[in-house]
């Protein structure tokens, strides 16, 4: 239970203080309205080279959308522990440094969830779509598990600012690749097979995929198996996070980098 307490609270602490928007404005700009406009302009591409239908990119960029929060949040996680110099104090704690990290991606996934739900209903809303009511439940589930994958995701490359100084290019470049290689925007179907492995292996991957057959009534059952490659896929980078962490927190410590920019 101290565990649980411990990433819960220090998780919101961690959030409140190193996920940076000054006013409530760029918050909504940055999170809420930009992934509305991407999901817009991929549709309305989308219909003029007949690649897909709406809902094909409603639901895709919906799942697409809580990767900013996931990504870019758990490099903050650690990044700006480093930047604000109390890095130091945080792997001084005689708590478990693991639980404090891995609790900082809770906050950040039900901020994706938040924000994917937002994307959803108001892009569904502008293209005239409609999804079934009984399928409202496993669409929240698929976002949350792909959130929590993205929370983790972001963690692992959060754990890179320990190592590396620059490590804001590193999530913009990864940000970029989960546009491309997740079948969000592009049919898997069209994509190089390589491209296609590769995605398998990023998160949001399988939870687009869980929530297209949602939301076309295919039931939980039949997305089930997609959920699960995707919870797979979280516990990876869960665990990932979590040794980079510890490895790089050693190498710091020995080479007395910690908190050098």
């Amino acid at each position: 239970m101290r565990t649980l307490r411990l990433m819960a609270i220090g998780g919101v602490l961690a959030y409140r203080a190193l996920f940076n928007w000054t006013r409530p404005a760029i918050f909504v700009g940055t999170l809420l309205v930009g992934p509305l406009f991407q999901l817009l302009f991929f549709a309305y591409l989308g219909r003029q080279l007949q690649v897909a239908d709406d809902r094909f990119y409603v639901v895709g960029n919906a799942v697409l959308a809580a990767t900013l929060a996931g990504v870019f949040g758990g490099t903050l996680a650690v990044g700006n522990e480093r930047r604000y110099g109390t890095l130091g104090h945080v792997l001084l704690s005689p708590r478990s440094r693991t639980a404090v990290f891995l609790g900082r991606a809770l906050p950040y996934a039900g901020n994706g969830v938040l924000i994917a739900v937002v994307t959803m209903t108001v892009g569904a809303t502008l293209l005239g779509l409609r999804f079934p009511v009984g399928a409202i439940p496993g669409l929240l589930l698929a976002m949350a598990v792909g959130s929590l994958a993205c929370a983790f995701f972001g963690l692992t490359l959060g754990a890179l600012g320990l190592r590396f100084r620059d490590v804001w290019v590193v999530s913009n470049v990864a940000v970029a690749l989960l546009l491309l290689l997740t079948g969000v925007n592009v049919p898997s179907t069209a994509l190089p097979g390589w491209m296609v492995k590769i995605g398998e292996f990023l998160p949001i991957t399988h939870a687009a995929s869980a929530a297209r057959d949602l939301a076309a009534g295919h039931g939980l059952a039949a997305a089930a198996p997609a959920l699960g490659r995707e919870a797979l896929v979280g516990l990876g980078y869960a665990i990932l996070a979590a040794v980079l962490l510890k490895v790089f927190e050693t190498e710091s410590r020995r080479t007395a980098s910690l908190e050098t920019l």
